[in-house]
């Protein structure tokens, strides 16, 4: 990778004009294949009519499922305290949007778990509509099935699409859920159980580790930070992304805009207010619309965003129903607009640095 950012050669090697509907052939010859060949299901898979002409549509690595580029995420609005009053519409009217993927964790909203609280209460009625992901922290395999087995009643569902790895930081990590006891012998057991479909894995300090544990165990899908700022600090496309589609994986990606911390017009709030140690002091580079089209230009499967209301969500689902893929020039361009505050939106890395420019 050059000092300018994206090349055309590295673009090239990632396959993004994939952005623009190639990724979605695999699928087709899937679907063509013979029933023994497609990928083994414990349930109907998840199927919301309305997606199909909301948005474009990708193939979410081989699960088999056709994903909608926007997918809601469980954090904002939908992990706060008492906030069902905000949440449950926004989760509602993301269905009726045509929004087919929902991602949640045992680990928002701290422990009453606020946010698979919200999601369940839209799933007990609307359990089809959507392919519903969540998430284990315990590195363990029995604390693991203790986890999931709170998130199945919480979710009011018998089972979940995807159950994944929550924030896969260090290689301490990989080698407690590798390890005899650990939380991929829970993950071998729930799918077998059929209370999971799909496996996968999460991710934002280091993609390194992501990548480590990929090579170790055939994740069906993995959640990556993936934004504008990303070439400037370690990068997660320079070698996770290639590694996750040679895996044939469904690739997810998260902090779009970094919570906001990417984004014009966003003012910070006070410092002791601001997670990491790379702080917000000055308003982001990107519209909303550029730093969508930004990730969405690269081979990832759909974006997930938590949102503060319905109007966000809205617009979120609008700008990924226009989307139009970003050609290298375009994508470089926006990688140099998002450099002098790269460190700030890059808060969740590993020893990210603080903005470099004034």
């Amino acid at each position: 990778m050059s000092a300018s950012g994206t090349s055309r050669r590295d673009l090239f090697k990632l396959g993004a004009a994939a952005a623009a509907g190639l990724v979605a052939t695999k699928l087709q010859a899937l679907e063509a294949a013979p029933e023994a060949a497609k990928p083994a299901t414990t349930t109907a898979a998840p199927y919301n009519p309305v997606t199909a002409t909301a948005m474009p549509t990708r193939n979410l690595g081989r699960t088999g499922h056709l994903v909608g580029l926007f997918s809601l995420g469980g954090q904002a609005a939908i992990e706060k305290a008492d906030n069902a009053a905000v949440a449950i519409p926004i989760i509602e009217r993301a269905l009726d949007l045509g929004v087919n993927y929902l991602d949640t964790s045992a680990r928002y909203g701290g422990e009453a778990r606020w946010s698979e609280q919200y999601f369940g209460q839209v799933m007990k009625r609307r359990r089809k509509e959507a392919f519903l992901a969540t998430k284990t922290h315990d590195r363990t395999a029995d604390g693991s099935l203790r986890l999931l087995e709170t998130s199945l009643k919480l979710l009011q569902t018998d089972h979940v699409d995807l159950w994944q790895l929550h924030a896969m930081s260090t290689m301490d990590d990989v080698e407690k859920v590798c390890a005899k006891g650990g939380a991929l012998e829970a993950f071998q057991k729930a799918r077998d159980q059929k209370l999971v479909r799909f496996l996968g894995l999460s991710g934002h300090t280091d993609p390194d580790i992501l990548a480590e544990a990929i090579r170790r165990f055939p994740f069906d899908c993995v959640l990556m930070a993936f934004n504008a700022a990303d070439t400037w600090h370690l990068p997660f496309k320079k070698t996770l992304l290639p590694l996750a589609i040679e895996k044939e994986m469904g690739i997810i990606g998260m902090k779009i805009p970094a919570r906001g911390r990417i984004l014009e017009g966003v003012q910070p709030p006070p410092p002791d207010k601001q997670r990491g140690t790379a702080k917000h002091d000055r308003p982001g580079t990107l519209s909303m619309r550029e730093a969508m089209r930004y990730t969405l230009s690269h081979p990832v499967s759909t974006v997930i965003i938590g949102v503060d209301n319905v109007a966000q969500l809205e617009e979120n689902v609008r700008l990924a129903r226009e989307f139009l893929p970003l050609n290298a020039a375009q994508l470089e361009t926006l990688e140099q607009k998002v450099k002098p505050v790269y460190g700030q939106a890059s808060w969740y890395k590993r020893d990210a640095p603080a903005n470099p420019e004034k």
